[in-house]
């Protein structure tokens, strides 16, 4: 097929989903938990044709973490589409409603989308997140996955559309454009009226890529240039831990911790117990100079420094003068996504939590927290950075919109 049949056929096919009953939806995603079980050593095959070709193509060292799956990944995945069956259904709930004085009684219940557009690059786990939250959520989904992961993407397509068939469910609810490269993604971003929303997952380019060129409605997720601001009512043993958890856990994630700051009556002591912790575990230190005074082994960090999302094992570092240097830093270099303070401070830890605009802001706590599954969303489509409609990590719900379903007998407007 070509694109174009392709994404007709999904939005035809996605009215009968939408009417699926809860326990027809179910089957389909129990049907793909046994799949991924059964079919585990053909996923690996593929996905290591996959990290084979990426090798020896120079594919970027950040992409390779994210590209790789493993058995434990795999069954992380069929562990995500289990709490995913567990949450109740999404459709058909009652926003609100009342009865009118004319007799009129009005309900607000939530919709599906239709057809969800999804392009990301060397993600394979996305494929099955997306299918799986589609399905549960009443939505067809067409998937442009990357050239980097399209052996593996290739496989767990053919295992969702054969649960979907299994369930006497269309295939068509689930497809890829992987077959037509760049090209394919192209025509997405141009199906106004096939495709209902569509969400970009990858690199700050790629994302701003869709933004500017997509005729169809787009939730933007974000890069993460993520900060964490060490005060000077800090716990020592919390901010060390915390420092490092942020930066060291899994750095190829837009939740990893990217920009340190420190105050300066805390920087001869807590920092430079946390900048030697980090460089023990391997860390490359880019700091400003007040921070190279104490640590004359970090390399000097320009304001690039302070604008790179790393996803590696480097970090920028900047010692600020109190709370109000630090968040006029976050406001300048922050895109929105991952925040947090170390503090012991009331007062203080309010304050950051009221000025910050990102998606998520914390206080004493790792900034690997930003996921849709350590947040009880079971999968996740990604990590929203705009106001509209959803913000933060998407599940579910996410996947909804709203109508109106207005009841009568026979009132007219006088």
């Amino acid at each position: 097929m070509t694109v174009q049949q392709i994404l007709s056929s999904a939005k035809q096919a996605s009215p009968k989903l939408a009417r699926a009953t809860t326990p027809e939806k179910h089957l389909v995603l129990e049907n793909l938990i046994a799949l991924l079980e059964k079919n585990t050593q053909r996923i690996l095959e593929a996905n290591q044709a996959d990290l084979d070709r990426g090798e020896k193509e120079g594919l970027a060292k950040s992409l390779f973490d994210r590209l790789r799956l493993t058995p434990e990944r795999i069954s992380s995945l069929q562990s995500a589409i289990s709490e995913i069956v567990a949450f109740p259904d999404p459709i058909g709930v009652i926003k609100r409603g009342s009865k009118l004085r004319n007799g009129l009684r009005i309900e607000q219940v939530t919709v599906p989308f239709g057809v969800i557009g999804a392009i990301y690059e060397a993600r394979p786990n996305v494929t099955i997140d997306i299918a799986a939250l589609a399905i549960k959520s009443g939505n067809a989904a067409v998937l442009r996955g990357g050239s980097a992961a399209v052996e593996t993407n290739r496989v767990l397509v053919e295992l969702i559309q054969q649960a979907l068939s299994d369930a006497s469910m269309s295939k068509q609810l689930v497809q890829t454009v992987d077959d037509f490269g760049r090209a394919g993604g192209t025509e997405m971003m141009q199906a106004r009226g096939l495709i209902d929303v569509l969400i970009p997952r990858g690199s700050a380019n790629l994302i701003q890529a869709v933004v500017s060129e997509s005729k169809v409605p787009v939730i933007e997720t974000g890069d993460g240039i993520v900060h964490l601001f060490i005060d000077k009512n800090a716990d020592r043993d919390k901010a060390i831990a915390i420092a490092n958890n942020s930066k060291t856990h899994r750095v190829s994630v837009c939740n990893s911790l990217e920009t340190l700051l420190i105050h300066k009556d805390v920087l001869d002591g807590i920092g430079l117990e946390i900048l030697k912790d980090l460089k023990a575990s391997g860390v490359t230190i880019n700091a400003c100079e007040k921070t190279r005074e104490v640590f004359p082994e970090a390399q000097v960090a320009t304001d690039e420094n302070f604008a790179t999302e790393y996803l590696a094992m480097e970090i920028s570092v900047k010692t600020v003068e109190g709370t109000d240097q630090a968040l006029e830093h976050i406001s300048n270099y922050s895109t929105h996504h991952t925040e947090s303070i170390v503090t012991e401070d009331y007062s203080t830890a309010e304050r950051f939590l009221s000025e910050v605009d990102s998606a998520a802001v914390m206080v004493n706590a790792s900034t690997r927290f930003t996921d849709g599954g350590e947040f009880g969303m079971g999968a996740e489509l990604g990590i929203s950075t705009q106001k509209l409609h959803a913000r933060g990590p998407m599940g579910l719900n996410e996947l909804t919109s709203t109508k109106w379903i207005v009841r009568g007998d026979g009132q007219i407007r006088s």
